[in-house]
């Protein structure tokens, strides 16, 4: 349990770091206050995790051919739809992520990925193994 909470608190980190490099994503909170736009993050980084674990895996494996064709650069396609269908939940709830393009969801996808795995590396040696 531990470990999926600081898994969630990197990928909410690394989605606020990427709302701020990427001027096409960015995150439209509940509430003006503090507390409300990091409980925001949360639930957006929540439902990213989410999308990405169910969704993503689903279209990995059904499309894995095409990342074979292509190299893998698929894979940057792909992520920027998620991001985009992550957009489409939060704006279901009525705040949360709104990505202004696909292209934008690309780059913010691409740019999340890599925020995400420097913070991972940083943060590995403090989440506890499994034995």
């Amino acid at each position: 349990m531990a470990r999926f909470l600081i898994k969630l608190v990197v990928n909410a980190v690394a989605l606020w770091l990427t709302t701020l490099i990427v001027s096409g994503v960015h995150v439209v909170p509940y509430a003006p206050d503090s507390g409300a736009i990091i409980l925001t993050f949360l639930l957006v980084a929540f439902i990213f995790g989410l999308v990405n674990a169910i969704v993503g895996g689903f279209v990995r494996v059904i499309a894995f051919p095409l990342y074979i064709i292509t190299l893998g650069l698929i894979a940057l396609i792909v992520n920027g739809l998620l991001l985009l269908l992550v957009a489409w939940i939060s704006g279901l709830i009525g705040f949360g992520l709104v990505v202004d393009g696909f292209w934008w969801g690309v780059l913010g996808a691409i740019v999340l990925a890599i925020i995400s795995w420097l913070l991972g590396l940083i943060v590995r040696p403090v989440t506890p193994k499994r034995s």
